[in-house]
């Protein structure tokens, strides 16, 4: 697995291919509120299995005083192995590298285990984002 800074559009579409099987086909998300006025203003990211099919995404966008990772997913059959892992890393890696002091992200509450795991802890009551229930999660560089 390789999980990459997008570069180009074919990346690009990609990490929105990715995106849409999991959140509008799998979680009924509306398309309309899956691709949002950020994606002009979001570093993306893609990650790649070993035959290069990308079975994985997220995005970045520098917030206040820390940085926003968003649209975290995995395709369903590469959810085992270590592939949620490799994309935060190189978030992360790449947040660091960008001089973000904290990481800020909003957890479904299912993978909220996942991400403590990762060194985030919650900070907020569960609210309900795309009809989905969410905690709020920061993670100190």
């Amino acid at each position: 697995m390789e999980a990459i800074v997008v570069k180009t559009d074919k990346e690009l579409e990609d990490a929105f291919y990715v995106r849409q099987t999991v959140f509008v086909k799998e979680q009924n998300v509306p398309v309309e509120e899956e691709i949002d006025e950020f994606e002009k203003n979001s570093t993306h990211f893609v990650l790649y299995d070993e035959n290069k099919k990308p079975i994985g995404a997220g995005r970045y966008r520098a917030f206040d005083e820390y940085g926003k990772v968003e649209r975290i997913c995995i395709l369903s059959t590469n959810r085992k192995g270590g592939a949620g892992k490799a994309v935060m890393n190189k978030i992360e890696e790449y947040a660091l590298n960008s001089g973000a002091p904290a990481l800020k992200l909003n957890a479904q509450t299912h993978a909220i285990p996942f991400y403590s795991k990762l060194g985030y802890e919650v900070v907020s009551e569960e609210f309900l984002d795309a009809g989905i229930p969410h905690r709020t999660m920061i993670k100190r560089l």
